[in-house]
């Protein structure tokens, strides 16, 4: 897990108090309307299998599963050691994308907001989720046109943009498998992914906004997928309008391929456990691993887990800060609104560009009513604003959440009290990019809070600390 994008952050300490051992009990209007309740702790823990079956059929599937979830442990019961191997929702069809774009739009939700979009520069695009029918169905069409096929590997190298959400519900729309890439990194770590996912395409763009510059990204793409054989095109996406190094027959404009494209596409239905994505971990351990999620079993998790750990409503306006290379955002950014048909903002920039205020200002302007960052970013907040808030309306937020770090007490009671207005809870989430969600986190109408602690682990997961003997 990783922070969102700040290059510096202050450290708060946290001298022992009395506060430290307060504790906050779920407002009374958030446990009377809460999407999950109490009694689902129980019933995960009577029937897991049943109970994640309940949460898949949030979804639409083409074709209904026929046994929800098998598992070959790593040793038999004889105690000889086997291969271990997990499935969910065998038998089962269904469209990721379209369970993110195209059901709420047959809904008749096609006029609501999908995506606010607000580059650094100041620049703000609103989509609806007919506008994102149409720009996913041209780019599957284009992905298409380009060879691209149920699973052949498309690599990501964006920034955080519209194109970029477009371009991943795109590749997961045609059965092919997203790697997303984090714009900031090196042209040898973008290598070493393009390499080892086997890309056919991978997508940039001309460059990127950073902190009131225009920083080139195609040079470093070049670089990267040079000589690399797998590669047959890329899609170079027209941000900071830059003059870029082209390839001929290999280089193409997103805007040429998409723009043209057809608005329609038929989406295909894929097995349950047909890939989805592949993320790649932080390597902070050797050299990063690439980890590949499938499509029933994650878009399950996902939707439920944003539906349940941020109690999501109709009328939401969810912000989850992350970069979109994060598994943060693939699950609370991308999938996980987007499937659930909420409305969410999406920022191209750091958090102190062109000012220290820019994320107060965006909450503000766009009502944000759920904002899920991390804990650096608070940290940040705190030592920018020592005085407190002022100037800035944030009561449209009722929920907080934090990510990527632990949270120590004394940020978590600056974020509750500066941000959350002193009554909005802060859902504090731990997790994994193999675990896909969070699994330990509190339930917003549920749980009560104790600042720095992220409390039990949620219904459907069983969580121990053990020895390296698993005792």
């Amino acid at each position: 897990m990783t922070s969102p994008r700040i290059e510096q952050a202050e450290t708060a300490t946290d001298p022992a108090t009395d506060a430290d051992q307060a504790l906050f009990p779920p407002p009374a209007h958030l446990a009377a309307s809460a999407n999950v309740t109490a009694e689902a702790y129980a019933r995960a823990e009577a029937d897991p299998v049943a109970f994640w079956e309940e949460a898949a059929r949030r979804l639409d599937w083409e074709t209904p599963w026929e046994t929800a979830h098998t598992w070959i442990p790593p040793v038999a019961a004889d105690g000889t050691p086997q291969v271990p191997a997990a499935t969910w929702f065998a038998g089962g069809r269904l469209n990721v994308a379209a369970n993110c774009v195209d059901r709420h739009v047959a809904a008749g939700r096609g006029d609501e907001v999908a995506l606010h979009f607000e580059g650094e520069p100041g620049d703000r695009r609103t989509v609806t989720y007919r506008d994102l029918l149409e720009e996913v169905s041209r780019a599957a069409n284009a992905l298409t046109a380009l060879g691209v096929g149920p699973g052949d590997r498309v690599v990501i190298y964006l920034p955080v943009l519209v194109e970029t959400i477009v371009a991943t519900l795109a590749v997961a729309r045609i059965g092919a498998v997203h790697s997303l890439v984090f714009g900031g990194f090196s042209a040898e770590a973008l290598r070493f992914r393009v390499e080892d996912t086997g890309a056919k395409v991978l997508i940039t763009s001309d460059g990127q906004n950073r902190r009131g510059t225009a920083v080139a990204t195609k040079p470093q793409a070049d670089e990267a997928v040079a000589g690399v054989a797998s590669i047959e095109h890329v899609l170079v996406v027209r941000r900071t309008g830059q003059e870029v190094p082209w390839t001929d027959g290999r280089d193409v404009w997103w805007h040429d391929a998409v723009g043209s494209a057809s608005p329609v596409h038929a989406p295909a239905a894929f097995d349950a456990e047909h890939p989805l994505f592949i993320i790649y971990t932080s390597g902070t351990t050797g050299r990063p691993k690439g980890l590949v999620h499938t499509s029933g079993g994650y878009l399950a998790h996902a939707s439920w887990a944003h539906w349940a750990h941020f109690d999501a409503k109709p009328d939401d306006v969810h912000w989850c800060t992350a970069d979109l290379a994060w598994v943060t955002a693939h699950t609370y950014e991308i999938y996980g609104p987007l499937s659930n048909g909420l409305t969410q903002v999406i920022y191209e920039g750091t958090p102190d560009t062109p000012h220290r205020g820019r994320h107060l200002e965006i909450i503000e302007r766009y009502g944000v009513t759920t904002y899920y960052t991390a804990p650096t970013l608070i940290r940040s907040l705190m030592s920018w604003f020592p005085e407190g808030i002022a100037g800035h309306d944030l009561s449209s937020i009722r929920l907080l959440g934090s990510v990527g770090e632990a949270i120590n007490p004394a940020a978590w009671r600056w974020f509750h009290r500066e941000v959350g207005g002193g009554s909005a809870p802060v859902v504090d989430t731990w997790w994994q990019s193999e675990t896909g969600a969070a699994v330990i986190a509190p339930l917003p109408g549920v749980s009560t809070l104790k600042p720095g602690a992220a409390g039990r682990a949620l219904p459907g997961f069983r969580v121990d600390v053990v020895d390296d003997d698993g005792e």
